[in-house]
């Protein structure tokens, strides 16, 4: 466990400063190149078919097909991105592919209003429209509908959301609430990582490499079928991650992982569809924490790994009953084994959820209902975090209402419905939603929308026994401050509006506009509730500030989000996007808080940009480039960064590619994130091979 710093000057181990490598000047002016010369474009210039032998289909859609690409995140069924009224955003696989990532939370860099921060080497602090943290307790992430996040600390960890980048269709991500559909703790928006139908997976493929920091990695996954409706897939990965920079020497964030699974889908006649999956894992991830015990030393940092290990079992039938009228039936089990050098987690979860979906006259009615368990148990490994009581079941049961209007048919719909939870920890509540979208032309979307969010009270707030230490006093005397459950601890609330415009300007540009204002009342904050006094027990005597978690702040964000794409000419693909946030956090009236608001306030960055080009001079290379602006993160001290990617495509022939990536290649390392217990961890230059064999 990790709570939340001086900027280094660029220096080797031995304390002498390092050289720049000539690749960050070719990346810079080979970007700027690519933007100086933007209107160059033919107007009868074809789009983009990618050379790439892939089986995904969205690898040769147009920028105009992309805007048709259908999504399901919005509303849990089908509907393209050109019908919604969300700030939805589609990361495909070919992005994937051509931005040389290795791992998901690097691939969410792709979408606009999306902070990712690496932490160190297997820990990112993520947030949509602010509130970035190392849980990201305020975004439900997915995993083929399968939900990740955990309720023991409210929270996604990403260390162990590794799936084969290669079996990803696309990964939906609606900044802004997605309470209506997907119940509690969407508050700022949801990750949904959608992979291929096991049908789109046929055949083999393979790919190796390694280098300065992904030291080793290996993927296979092998895909059949037996006759034409039964599909099968079965993977395996593995990696080694070397540490980033640490300013001390103390290397001690490398991270290991390995991890296998399937996917089957099974088409038992024209109506009737069934999915089964599952993965299992095991990792190592290195990580420093501090323990604070009531003993002598009182207080230490210890340097550790986190050991990691689980899997998970998914399956889903579809049946369709006609145009418009269908259902959906789901559940899976999960189980986490999580040893920390401070506290541990050992958790089942279960989860059953019912979706049904049929047409009225110029309407389309969907409700659903859903049911989750998730038993853990925590025991104490230090005497300074601890839960009380040790086993418990945090429970979860849900349903929701919303009816699709047409008004004007093709051109005009509202949106109304409601969720409808309750959970160990509260009565009934509800999350409603308005929506409006306008389609004046086929490639025009104009919408709007109002929103109500909770982020429901976790094991953290109600069941959580956190010590730390203030000081010793001269006479001796330990000096505590802790926290202890607070059962009274309600959900944070949101109050969303959100406006968006989509248009597709002939057939060789393609942006997407939002804008944002979210009012929050309840938020989470640390709250003094008396003075400090002598505890006698447990021994030594020593004082004691008492604290608890509580719902001391709100306050208001706002902000816009602008992503264009252009088709220049056949070979040559730019994208952008541009995010602008404004946080105002602030106590409440009468609330106890410690200072918590500043530090929620400037743990976001007020700008991100992102410029990419691709690149394709052959069918056998290809030139991916991306450059990256985050502005400062002022409570954390952390400075603003550029920085660039670059990755270089050779295809041999039909069964064979290599590849050459580069990674945050502007320096030597940069810092994103704080570290605590510090000092903060610097990203390193990375560079790395790879050889990909399919067939």
């Amino acid at each position: 466990m990790r709570t939340t710093r001086v900027v280094h000057s660029p220096t080797t181990s031995n304390g002498r400063p390092q050289k720049a490598l000539a690749g960050p000047a070719l990346v810079c002016a080979l970007l700027a190149f690519s933007f100086a010369f933007l209107p160059l474009g033919k107007a009868n210039a074809e789009a983009s078919n990618s050379p790439q032998t892939s089986n995904n289909p969205l690898k040769q859609l147009t920028l105009e097909q992309l805007g048709n690409v259908e999504v399901t995140t919005v509303s849990k069924e089908p509907e393209e991105v050109w019908k919604t009224s969300s700030a939805v955003y589609v990361i495909t696989n070919e992005q994937i592919a051509r931005s040389g990532v290795t791992s998901i939370p690097e691939a969410l860099r792709l979408a606009p209003g999306v902070e990712v921060a690496r932490i160190d080497s297997n820990k990112w602090s993520i947030g949509i429209r602010g509130f970035g943290s190392r849980l990201s307790r305020d975004v439900l992430v997915l995993i083929d509908g399968r939900t990740v996040y955990n309720t023991l600390l409210a929270g996604t960890y990403w260390e162990v959301q590794n799936v084969m980048l290669q079996d990803v269709d696309r990964i939906e991500v609606i900044r802004g609430p997605g309470a209506t559909i997907w119940g509690p703790n969407a508050l700022n928006g949801v990750i949904n990582i959608i992979t291929k139908s096991s049908k789109d997976t046929q055949g083999w493929i393979a790919n190796a490499g390694g280098g300065n920091v992904d030291e080793g990695f290996l993927n296979v996954r092998y895909g059949g079928s037996r006759g034409n409706n039964f599909h099968y897939r079965v993977y395996g990965l593995a990696f080694d991650r070397g540490p980033e920079y640490h300013s001390d020497g103390n290397n001690y964030d490398s991270w290991r992982n390995i991890q296998g699974g399937f996917r089957t889908d099974f088409a038992m006649d024209a109506q009737n569809s069934f999915t089964v999956e599952g993965d299992i894992y095991d990792e190592g991830a290195g990580e420093t924490v501090t323990a604070t015990t009531y003993a002598p030393p009182y207080s230490q940092i210890f340097r550790g790994t986190e050991l990691l290990s689980g899997g998970n079992i998914l399956a889903r039938w579809e049946r369709v009953q006609g145009e418009a009228k269908d259902f959906q039936l789901q559940a899976f089990y999960d189980r986490t084994d999580r040893r920390e050098p401070n506290f541990a987690d050992y958790r089942n979860t279960v989860d059953v959820d019912f979706l049904d979906r049929f047409p009225l006259p110029r309407q389309e009615i969907e409700w659903g209902l859903g049911a989750r368990a998730s038993t853990g148990t925590n025991p104490t490994i230090v005497s300074g975090l601890y839960f009380t009581p040790k086993t418990r079941t945090d429970e979860l049961f849900t349903g929701f209402v919303q009816d699709d209007v047409q008004i004007v048919p093709d051109r005009l719909d509202l949106t109304l419905g409601t969720k409808l939870l309750k959970t160990n920890y509260t009565g009934l509540e509800f999350e409603p939603t308005v929506r409006v979208l306008w389609t004046p032309t086929q490639k025009q979307t104009v919408w709007a929308a109002f929103t109500r969010a909770l982020r429901t009270p976790s094991d953290a707030e109600r069941a959580f026994h956190l010590l730390g230490l203030v000081g010793i006093e001269p006479n001796g005397t330990p000096f505590f401050a802790r926290f202890d459950p607070n059962p009274n601890f309600k959900s944070e609330r949101l109050n969303g509006y959100e406006l968006g415009y989509r248009r597709m300007l002939g057939e060789r540009v393609y942006f997407d506009l939002a804008a944002f204002y979210n009012d929050y009342k309840d938020l989470f904050s640390e709250n003094l509730i008396g003075p400090p006094f002598l505890e006698p027990s447990p021994p030594p005597p020593h004082l004691l500030l008492p604290a608890e978690f509580g719902n001391g702040l709100e306050g208001t964000t706002r902000g816009v989000e602008f992503a264009p794409a252009v088709q220049v000419i056949k070979m040559w693909r730019l994208g952008a996007s541009y995010s602008f946030l404004q946080m105002e956090i602030r106590k409440r009236p009468g609330s106890l808080d410690v200072g918590t608001a500043p530090i929620v306030e400037g743990s976001s960055p007020r700008h991100q940009l992102t410029a990419d080009s691709w690149f394709d001079f052959t069918k056998a290379f290809n030139l991916d480039l991306t450059y990256r602006y985050v502005s400062a993160l002022s409570a954390l001290k952390i400075d603003d960064y550029s920085t660039a990617d670059a990755q270089f495509v050779w295809r041999l022939n039909s069964h064979y590619r290599l590849s050459v990536v580069g990674r945050n290649l502007l320096q030597p390392y940069h810092y994103e994130f704080a570290s605590d217990p510090g000092p903060n961890v610097g990203i390193r230059r990375a560079v790395y091979g790879q050889i990909t064999w399919e067939r």
